[in-house]
């Protein structure tokens, strides 16, 4: 069987997946997928994200996060690859992956303090020190031994100040 590909010829899994990312059988009932390249503002981006978070789907929620970081101004980069790493973190988490969860949760809480430190960074009212925080943390936790895996909805970070 050839690859799925796009409209451009480009390999993309055609597969439904479920709330945290994974391929599902052809056929199967997947949740809705982030549509690709979206540009949004930067307070739509957090919005929209947090909307993923707070429903269990920190792997959609990574792909808002990779849309800003590929059609923001260079000098964001950072702010959005770490909010991605954040979410990909919890993602990998809530799937069991420990290991990998906790080494992109520090990951992305280190590029994300980085950036919030630089001078004139505008963090959109994103509570950088408190994802900081949560990131480390749950980072902690599910490196426990026996510790139990955690549940994506019920770990999710609140991103902003005020919400």
């Amino acid at each position: 069987m050839d690859r799925d590909r796009d409209r451009d010829g480009r390999a993309r899994s055609a597969r439904p997946r479920d709330g945290l990312g994974r391929p599902l059988p052809y056929g199967a009932e997947g949740v809705p997928r982030q549509p690709e390249g979206l540009v949004r503002a930067p307070g739509e981006t957090v919005r929209e994200a947090q909307r993923l978070l707070d429903a269990g789907m920190p792997f959609h929620a990574h792909e808002v996060f990779e849309d800003a970081w590929k059609s923001g101004p260079g000098r964001e980069r950072d702010l959005w690859q770490g909010l991605a790493q954040l979410a990909v973190g919890l993602t990998h988490a809530a799937r069991g992956n420990a290991p990998g969860g906790a080494r992109l949760l520090r990951r992305g809480a280190e590029r994300v303090a980085g950036y919030a430190a630089g001078p004139g960074a505008a963090t959109y009212g994103v509570d950088v020190a408190g994802v900081v925080a949560w990131a480390r943390g749950l980072a902690a936790r599910v490196e426990t031994a026996g510790a139990a895996v955690p549940d994506a909805a019920a770990e999710a970070p609140r991103l902003l100040l005020s919400g």
